[in-house]
């Protein structure tokens, strides 16, 4: 009987299968086989120590501030009037330069320095001013636009409560000491939390420094909902939610350049960075120093950023598209710290923008190293004098805008009412006192004189008697 083809030819196939198997399985002697070239070995790839290159933003990150600075913003007229110059007379023996006309419709309404008001005396004998302006022929208290402006009560007690409230104490405690309502004391505190911030605005811009620290406090405000429970219930179920004092701080001249309060989020970070960028003047560039806080990145480099054209990798194709990167002067560092158990275990410092050596070089110049120690010791100084914001206090706010009247009080009342003990500058000749102490030898100075923004130490009774422009004017006015 033949056998099947089929069978052969399988068996043909798993011949040549096993032979194959084989010649790779198999052990052989490699020194009979020939010369054969080593391969060398790779060398593991060097990663480089030196910081890479910010890559860029492939858009600018928004800022809620900026798409609105320019609404609701009073503008000037396009030149101011003529000078007024007396000619009939006698000379003028009253200073009207910080007094404006308030009618808008005389042509000198908003002017400051102009020469078109006089003084008209005190009309019934009252404690105040009257002034005169020759344009329109109006009339006027000095008061007019202030917290004094229609009321009765003795200026030195409004400027008393005033002071007590910015050196720390509570609305309660100040009515209590001075014998009045505290809805009272309330009430000239909202209006002069609103007028202190218009002074403040005022006299902060155009202010050039290198260095700016920025940190936020914690604090607790009490709220209460609406319609949940009468108010006899709420003052025994106030409830409480955490709030975050912002503040910005020049640690050179000691000048707060802004305060805020908000969440603890990157729209808040763009919001005061933004504060910061109206206070500085236009070019003016400093070192930001501030804690690890990862949104300070962001909001840095919306307000200090410009579009960069990338290089082509290669000859053909498209071009790489623009990328928003930090400005090539920005500086940026963060101390970083780490807690455990409430303990500082480990400080470290991060150089976002810029280079080491940069950094070193604009704090060489003070004698310091990156630090946020200032920022640190105001926010000590806020707690101090801010009731709303003490530790272990019972004098919490019922909501933030309580907090914001305060710390509008507190911003003007640091800037340009209370001295500083480290900017005191000494007097080339000791200055006798009246009484029989020791000769005078320093001069105070105030963060505000620091930075140039003024010339004398303010009290909070010329603070609460200016009266602020609607508009800011010209140069050499």
């Amino acid at each position: 009987m033949m056998p099947d083809p089929l069978f052969y030819r399988l068996l043909l196939v798993g011949l040549v299968w096993l032979c194959l198997i084989l010649h790779v399985v198999w052990p052989y002697d490699r020194a009979t086989a020939g010369p054969t070239t080593p391969r060398p070995a790779k060398a593991p790839p060097k990663r480089s120590s030196d910081p890479k290159p910010f890559p860029g933003l492939p858009r600018t990150p928004p800022c809620a501030a900026c798409e609105q600075v320019h609404e609701h913003v009073p503008q000037p007229p396009s030149c101011p009037p003529p000078r007024i110059v007396p000619t009939r007379g006698r000379p003028r023996q009253v200073d009207t330069s910080r007094h404006f006309c308030p009618y808008p419709d005389c042509a000198y309404q908003g002017w400051v320095g102009l020469g078109n008001l006089c003084a008209n005396g005190h009309p019934s004998g009252g404690p105040w001013r009257q002034l005169h302006c020759t344009s329109c022929e109006g009339y006027f208290l000095e008061t007019h636009d202030t917290i004094f402006h229609g009321t009765r009560v003795s200026v030195d007690l409004i400027v008393h409560v005033i002071g007590c409230l910015a050196e720390g104490l509570g609305i309660r405690g100040t009515a209590r000491v001075f014998e009045v309502d505290p809805n009272t004391v309330l009430g000239w505190l909202v209006e002069a939390a609103e007028q202190l911030r218009a002074f403040s605005q005022h006299f902060l811009h155009d202010v050039r420094v290198t260095q700016v620290q920025l940190d936020e406090l914690y604090a607790l405000l009490r709220a209460v909902k609406d319609g949940e429970v009468s108010q006899a219930e709420a003052l025994a179920r106030l409830s409480r939610s955490p709030h975050w004092v912002w503040t910005a701080i020049d640690p050179v001249t000691k000048l707060l350049l802004t305060i805020d309060i908000g969440d603890r989020t990157l729209a808040m970070a763009q919001r005061v960075v933004h504060q910061v960028v109206q206070v500085l003047a236009p070019g003016c560039v400093p070192l930001f120093l501030t804690d690890g806080f990862k949104a300070y990145t962001t909001a840095l480099l919306t307000h200090f950023g410009q579009w960069v054209q990338p290089p082509r990798r290669q000859a053909q194709g498209p071009a790489p598209k623009p990328r928003w990167r930090p400005l090539p002067q920005l500086l940026y560092a963060q101390v970083v710290k780490t807690v455990r158990r409430r303990r500082l275990v480990r400080v470290r410092h991060r150089v976002v923008f810029g280079t080491l050596e940069a950094v070193q070089q604009v704090l060489a110049a003070c004698g310091w190293q990156i630090n946020t120690a200032f920022i640190e010791r105001v926010n000590l100084s806020i707690r101090q004098h801010v009731a709303a914001v003490g530790r272990r206090v019972s004098t919490l706010c019922k909501g933030e805008e309580g907090l914001r009247q305060q710390l509008a009080l507190y911003h003007t009342y640091y800037n340009f009412c209370l001295p500083h003990a480290s900017l005191r500058q000494a007097l080339p000749q000791p200055e006798p006192t009246h009484g029989t102490g020791s000769a005078k030898r320093w001069r105070p100075w105030t963060p505000a004189m620091a930075a140039g923004l003024t010339d004398h130490v303010w009290t909070l009774r010329e603070v609460l008697l200016f009266r602020v422009p609607p508009w800011p004017q010209p140069a050499g006015r």
